[in-house]
């Protein structure tokens, strides 16, 4: 080697003193078109965009010294999402215990729940007829007898239900305590990863409140159903990986070098020799989608797409860091750990909350592989014993085709063609508090908030733009969650299926409505009047949302109204 060929250092200094990278070839050809090349930006800032320092006017013009205005604002950050969250606790609970009925499904959930306080597993229960009457009287008796009757849902749901029968009995109170509680967390948390998201308090506690609004998460958050239970879970595992996400990006970016004016720059060795060493929030993110599959089996779906989605994102953070090959450089440093955080940690979740079946001896099934031989059997009896009792489960409704009158098909979902009425009375006049002629309704309806669900249509369509068109992947990242809570139930469209299984991606519909709000409102350095127009109709499309979930309020508690009233709120044949 002759002293004027250059060696690895001298390049990696000119590439430190250079100002600007050289344009690439899609740059050149923009150039044609009259495209000009932005500031260079720093790498760091583009794996992990900081959070912008928060305004302190509002609080400045209502007589606060800038300090407290500063001390304020820094603080919103969870006190806005505390705040709204609080209003979504205090409509949840309210009433909470009305109508004293086991509602829809309650029928199952609530019994079983008191079963496996009691057993540990699900016992065997009268005939609905029988034991509901008398598990609602007074004095209470609970018919329940202790052999293991067959269910058709994992245990982890019925779980959660039993904590708030643990603590208020058996009772609409206790049975419906937990829902509350994980429908009020889950407004929390999803003003949290909006912020997160979004890099954004207001459209983040916005997101969560419009998931306080909105009448189906409502309406599930107040019933002992599954579904919410899966919804929690799924969402707490969407959160988990959006720290993960932040916090592997912030290792790897600390791995770049830096040039002499402060800037981090991409750097090919970096970016496809940095591991990311252990990542507790993937781990984490494991847990609750182990917990989600427990409490129902579509929770699996959550877990295929959201590791195909932690996959993407580390191919685009070492593509961002400046690696060569980023497919390559995952698979050596990343989809291994990617894989063993959240596939093998879900199914040793699955199966620890079969805990009280494996210790029980009349549980369902759980002797059917003992004594038996055949190829399986250095397998042990328990989990030979758990997949014969899973795969009946599994035949069973994969082949539910009963008819049922609030039966719906997913491509009505979105529009909430056919919600589920899961309570309806008819008192005449004098009775229960009605005063008209006609007669009044009683009803509690598994309806979203129609403007919120009907704007989240256009919101997904806007998404769909953002993330193929201008590859935003927070709009691929929401895109994805709903894709994993939606697209699966159209491989069973002529299986007994009901809308109500939507609420599992409502918040991922709350957080593209966020989005969608946040371009009306305008991007960074708009003109005053673009502002001012974006306002006034998100405004406007923020508010007709919130008096929509208030008009139809009598329907999604109970409330005695009119008939003529009631007749009024079916807006759409099919809701009947």
């Amino acid at each position: 080697m002759t002293s004027d060929t250059p060696t690895r250092a001298d390049v990696d200094e000119d590439a430190r003193t250079t100002a600007r990278p050289e344009p690439t070839p899609w740059a050149g050809r923009l150039r044609r078109f009259g495209h000009t090349a932005g500031p260079p930006t720093d790498t760091r800032a583009r794996l992990v965009p900081p959070f912008p320092r928060p305004g302190t006017w509002v609080w400045e013009s209502m007589g606060f010294g800038p300090r407290l205005a500063r001390r304020i604002a820094n603080s919103m950050g969870w006190v806005g999402p505390i705040l709204v969250a609080v209003l979504a606790g205090t409509l949840r609970f309210w009433r909470l215990g009305q109508p004293r009925a086991l509602v829809f499904d309650e029928t199952y959930y609530a019994k079983d729940a008191w079963a496996m306080l009691r057993l540990g597993y699900e016992g065997t229960w009268p005939d609905r007829k029988i034991a509901d009457p008398q598990v609602l009287a007074h004095p209470q008796v609970i018919p329940l007898s202790d052999p293991g009757s067959f269910v058709a849902h994992p245990p982890m749901g019925k779980w959660v239900i039993a904590l708030g029968e643990g603590l208020f009995g058996l009772d609409p109170v206790g049975w419906r305590f937990m829902t509350a509680l994980l429908g009020t967390l889950s407004v929390l948390m999803l003003c949290r990863i909006g912020r997160r998201l979004f890099r954004s308090t207001l459209l983040g506690c916005l997101a969560g409140a419009l998931l306080a609004v909105d009448g189906l998460h409502f309406v599930m958050s107040r019933t002992a159903l599954l579904d919410l239970i899966v919804m929690f879970f799924a969402l707490a595992a969407f959160g988990c990986l959006l720290v993960d996400r932040d916090w592997a990006r912030a290792r790897l970016a600390a791995a770049l070098p830096t040039t002499g004016d402060g800037f981090t720059r991409p750097d090919a060795d970096a970016a496809e020799g940095t591991g990311t060493g252990l990542r507790p929030w993937r781990l984490a993110a494991g847990v609750f989608l182990g917990l989600a599959a427990a409490s129902k089996w579509n929770g699996l779906y959550f877990l295929v797409f959201f590791v195909a989605l932690t996959v993407l994102w580390d191919v685009g953070a070492r593509r961002v860091a400046g690696a060569f090959h980023p497919y390559r450089s995952v698979l050596r440093k990343d989809l291994g750990w990617s894989v063993l955080s959240l596939v093998p940690v879900a199914v040793l979740t699955y199966l620890a909350t079969w805990t009280g079946w494996f210790l029980s001896d009349k549980g369902y099934d759980r002797h059917w592989a003992d004594g038996r031989g055949g190829t399986w059997s250095w397998i042990p009896a328990p989990l030979r014993s758990l997949w014969h009792y899973e795969h009946a489960v599994y035949e069973f409704n994969i082949n539910l085709h009963a008819w049922h009158r609030y039966k719906s098909n997913p491509w009505s979902w979105l529009v909430q063609g056919r919600p589920v009425a899961f309570h309806y009375e008819g008192p005449k006049a004098g009775q229960d508090g009605c005063h008209a002629a006609a007669g009044c309704s009683q009803e509690i309806l598994g309806l979203g908030t129609p403007l919120l669900w009907w704007a989240a249509c256009g919101a997904l369509v806007y998404l769909l733009f953002r993330w193929a068109l201008r590859r935003d992947w927070r709009a691929g990242a929401v895109l994805c969650a709903v894709g994993a809570g939606y697209l699966p139930w159209f491989n069973y469209q002529d299986r007994t299926i009901f809308s109500f299984y939507a609420v599992a991606f409502v918040p991922y519909l709350c957080l593209a409505v966020a989005m969608m709000v946040g371009a009306m409102l305008g991007p960074p350095g708009a003109n005053e009047r673009r502002r001012l127009i974006g306002t006034v109709g998100a405004g406007v499309l923020v508010l007709l949302i919130a008096w929509n979930f208030i008009y139809f309020f009598p329907l999604y508690t109970g409330r005695t109204i009119p008939y003529s009233e009631w007749h009024a709120r079916m807006w759409l044949d099919t809701w009947i």
